[in-house]
Order: structure tokens, then C-alpha cells, then sequence
């Protein structure tokens, strides 16, 4: 079968399957190949290999020994990977629990299987959690703070690491291909504003690419741990974090960001007003909407025209549908550029 593959030399191999399997990006239903002085080893997700790896399409035979969740249930189970969590999303209590102790029968590499008890809710944007099982034998890294919360994962996303409590911050793992569009945009020396920076997926990129980066968030947990991320992933010299609402913030950094992120959907038009403020002479703003699929990026454009206009002349450089959000309703992401 014809998989993606990441090709080193053989004398590279064992260092760069330990960085893929870190990223929880080896593909362990195949086998390692080798040909030539090359190894080639199979990735779950060819999209988030980390950058300087080379990727090809090759052929891998199919391990035989693993077990899927799937082989134990007779049935192809729904669930979302994140870290060493798998999260289900199951309303009847006696099919979560037979899918949690399938999926921990298995051979996916899990700690603990959680099943969502609640829509997201509140300020801070978190929901409830029902632990339906734990791994009889943890990780290391879960085994070295006995008391960490079941909750508590670090996820790893194109080679930066994130500490994160599920049931005390916000944290989309469907976003990291649009969060790496982004990061990617960003130059060294850039001065980057993230309104609602959350545990840092945007902030910590941005500063690994040699970004100043500000991170503003209402939620103190979500501080604490952006704090710590940016220290897990060597960046904290160039990241302030500020537990605020950045309305009060705005003030501080007036005229001071190339780059300002608005990654909070259903709301963030009521902080254009703050992001124009922050803004400097040149700055390009990624504003994310939720939107019906009938209009789905003019509302966002004209509230930003609205702060903007006139002191700024305002560009939208791409339209992007994100995601689907809902029935007729998208997730959606304008690159907006202001020039004054």
C-alpha cells in the first residue's frame, strides 16, 4: 500500500523516527522500510511533518500485529486524537464505555480517553469532561506528576510542543494546518499581537520564526500554561504573555503590531475597534468568523472597515473557508491588510 513517507539515511533514522514519534507522527500500522541507505518511514499525516524532512509516497507493507479499536468493535468508532488523549463525542454512556475500553485494548498509543459532557461554554470558552478510561501503564510523562489532572495533555503540532488542561483552556486540534498557514507568513523581527492567544498555538510558531509576539488572554490558566509553553519550546524571551481583556490592553500597544490574530469566532467583531488601535503602519490582521454560508466573509469585512476606514486603506488579501462549523454555516478566515 502506498503511504507517505519521510526518507532519511539510515544513520539518521533512529534520531528522526524518535522527533516523528514525539509528534505522534509514525505511522505504526506500517512496517519501516529500507533501500539503498535510505529508511523510509511511514507518517500518519504527511501535511505536519516537520519542516527540512523530505516526504515521499512509497509503498509499506502492512503491519500484521497491530490492533485497531475498529478489529475489537466490529465497527469504525468516531473519535479525535489529542496528545496522549483520544476524546470521544458519544450521548449514550454504555457505547462510550465499550469504545473507551476498545480504544485502550488497542494499540493507539493513548493515556486516557475522555467523552465531551458539555458544549463549550462561558468566557474562556471550556467544557465539561467524563473520563471513561485511563491506560493501565502511563506514559513517563504522565507518570511523573501523579497529581496532573487526567485532562492535562501536551499536544504536538509541527514540531512545537503544548501543555494544555482540556477542561481549563480552549484548544481546537482541527486548526493546526490553518495555524500553520499562518506561522508561516510570519518573518523574523515581525511584531505580532494574538488577541486571544489562549495556550499559544499561534504565539509559539510566530516566535520560533523570530517574531516578537504579544499574547493577551482573559483566562489566567490559559496564561499560565502559554507562559510555559513558550518556555517548553525556547521561546520565551520573545513572548509576553498578559492575562487581561484586551480591550484594556489595546491602549499599551497602540500603533506597535505588523501582525495581529483575532482567532475568536462568533465575537471578534466586537474587538475591531482594539485591533485598529493596535495596529501600525503596515499590518496584516487573520480575523476568524462564524458565518451563514450565504455571506460568509462580508460581515467580518465591513466591521473592519467600519474601525478602519479611513485612517487606514483596507485590503483583503484572502478568503479562506476554514472548516465547516455547522449546517450552512462556515469558519471562516479573512487576511486582511491595513496601510495607513
Amino acid at each position: 500500500m502506498e503511504v507517505p513517507c519521510v526518507r532519511v539515511r539510515r544513520e539518521d533514522g533512529e534520531t528522526a523516527r524518535k522527533h516523528l514519534a514525539d509528534d505522534d507522527l509514525v505511522a505504526d500500522g506500517f512496517e519501516i522500510t529500507h533501500e539503498d541507505g535510505w529508511l523510509y518511514i511511514p507518517v500518519t499525516d504527511e501535511a505536519m511533518v516537520p519542516e527540512g524532512m523530505d516526504v515521499i509516497d512509497r509503498d509499506a507493507p502492512e503491519r500484521e500485529t497491530q490492533t485497531a479499536p475498529a478489529d475489537l468493535l466490529g465497527f469504525e468508532p468516531s473519535y479525535e486524537r489529542l496528545g496522549r488523549a483520544v476524546i470521544v463525542d458519544e450521548d449514550d454512556v454504555d457505547r462510550a464505555h465499550e469504545i473507551a475500553d476498545a480504544i485502550v485494548a488497542s494499540d493507539l498509543p493513548v493515556d486516557v480517553v475522555l467523552n465531551k459532557a458539555s458544549k463549550v461554554k462561558g468566557e474562556t470558552r471550556v467544557r465539561d469532561w467524563e473520563v471513561l478510561a485511563e491506560a493501565n501503564e502511563p506514559t513517563e510523562e504522565r507518570a511523573s506528576g501523579d497529581d496532573r489532572p487526567s485532562t492535562e495533555v501536551v499536544h504536538r503540532e509541527y514540531g512545537h510542543a503544548f501543555a494544555l488542561d482540556l477542561a481549563e483552556v480552549y484548544f481546537s486540534p482541527r486548526l493546526a494546518t490553518e495555524r500553520h498557514r499562518v506561522a508561516e507568513q510570519v518573518a523574523a523581527g515581525e511584531r505580532v499581537f494574538d488577541m486571544f492567544a489562549g495556550v499559544g498555538p499561534y504565539v509559539i510558531p510566530m516566535a520560533a520564526r523570530g517574531a516578537e509576539c504579544v499574547g493577551v488572554d482573559v483566562n489566567p490558566r490559559a496564561i499560565e500554561y502559554l507562559r510555559e509553553n513558550a518556555a517548553r519550546n525556547d521561546v520565551a524571551e520573545r513572548v509576553t504573555a498578559i492575562n487581561d481583556d484586551v480591550r484594556d490592553v489595546a491602549g499599551e500597544y497602540a500603533d506597535w503590531a505588523d501582525r495581529i490574530v483575532m482567532n475568536l469566532p462568533h465575537s471578534a467583531d466586537e474587538f475591531v475597534d482594539s485591533a485598529a488601535a493596535v495596529a501600525g503602519d503596515d499590518c496584516t490582521i487573520h480575523f476568524y468568523d462564524i458565518q451563514h454560508e450565504d455571506d460568509p466573509f462580508g460581515p467580518g469585512e465591513r466591521a473592519i472597515r467600519a474601525a478602519a476606514e479611513p485612517d487606514y486603506d483596507v485590503t483583503v488579501e484572502t478568503r479562506r473557508e476554514v472548516r465547516s462549523y455547522a449546517p450552512h454555516e462556515l469558519n471562516v478566515c479573512l487576511d486582511v491588510r491595513l496601510t495607513r
